[in-house]
């Protein structure tokens, strides 16, 4: 046997989870915190371990799938955007067919974990990857693109009360209304990072259309995801530990805010990746919520 096999692989399994963005965990936190206060609602304080591995495997593997085909349909443009032009399949490290080779294997461990729930999660996990393959492309001409991403990201939380629950109350789609205003605001001061290359290549972002209200719409996108995320708890009779969740929640938006207001893009990279926290408060205010006050 070739002695260098063992280093061979290695090294190519590297270049696949550079392409997955395994090495930056971000992505990962932004779908797990959702999906996670839709199964801490949806089962009052007490999911089951296999559904709490599922969902949380499952994120994994979706976003990590995500970054497989939006990578392939990107591979052109990313050549010319500074944040981007050294993603190993832009720059040749691995092949466009090596990309959808992991692309599909990884969405079918993802729907493996699926297989002991109920016919309602199958169906919803149709979904769930319609969207993740056509955002890629939906991004090319819809003005707002980060509301496409919101569904997509934040598609754990029907697919979650549904196999708690077999069914998708209102509060559940009210959640994820929220989730699509919570990833306008943290998908623009993204975008904001990228908006000189994005202008030069004639791209739609959020950043772009909104232009010199982009930090305002980043504003009122964080109010009303707690607006709505409020609703939910009012609907469901929570309490004060979810109230401070909330209030956590509001005063990292407002710091998000402080940080952008010169649209450094340094800055407004921090703010994005400092998001966690967002969902993070979001989710204890649950937990406590939940699983300690009952």
């Amino acid at each position: 046997m070739d002695p260098t096999f063992p280093v061979s692989l290695s090294h190519r399994l590297g270049l696949y989870m550079r392409l997955v963005r395994l090495d930056k965990p971000i992505g990962i936190l932004l779908l797990v915190w959702p999906t996670l206060w839709a199964l801490w609602a949806a089962s009052k304080g007490g999911p089951s371990l296999y559904f709490v591995f599922a969902f949380v495997m499952g994120t994994v593997l979706m976003r990590s799938a995500g970054c497989g085909i939006n990578d392939y349909f990107d591979r052109d443009v990313d050549l010319h955007v500074e944040r981007t032009r050294d993603r190993v399949l832009t720059s040749g490290l691995i092949s466009g067919r090596e990309a959808l080779g992991v692309t599909l294997a990884l969405t079918l461990l993802a729907l493996l974990l699926i297989l002991p729930m109920n016919h309602l999660v199958w169906a919803l996990s149709v979904v769930a990857v319609f969207l993740s393959v056509t955002y890629p492309k939906f991004k090319r001409f819809f003005a707002i693109p980060q509301a496409y991403l919101g569904i997509a990201f934040g598609f754990g939380i029907p697919m979650a009360y549904a196999a708690v629950l077999e069914t998708v109350p209102l509060e559940g789609w009210i959640m994820l209304a929220a989730n699509i205003f919570w990833a306008i605001a943290y998908d623009t001061e993204y975008a904001m990072v990228d908006r000189p290359d994005d202008l030069k290549l004639g791209l739609r972002t959020s950043a772009v259309t909104f232009g010199k209200w982009d930090v305002a719409a980043v504003g009122v996108c964080y109010a009303a995801t707690l607006a709505l995320l409020g609703v939910v708890g009012a609907m469901l009779d929570y309490g004060w530990a979810y109230a401070a969740g909330l209030a956590g929640a509001a005063a990292i938006a407002v710091r998000h805010l402080w940080w952008i207001r010169h649209r450094d893009r340094a800055a407004c990279f921090r703010a994005f990746l400092h998001n966690t926290w967002f969902g993070f408060s979001v989710f204890a205010g649950i937990f406590v919520q939940t699983t300690l006050l009952g």
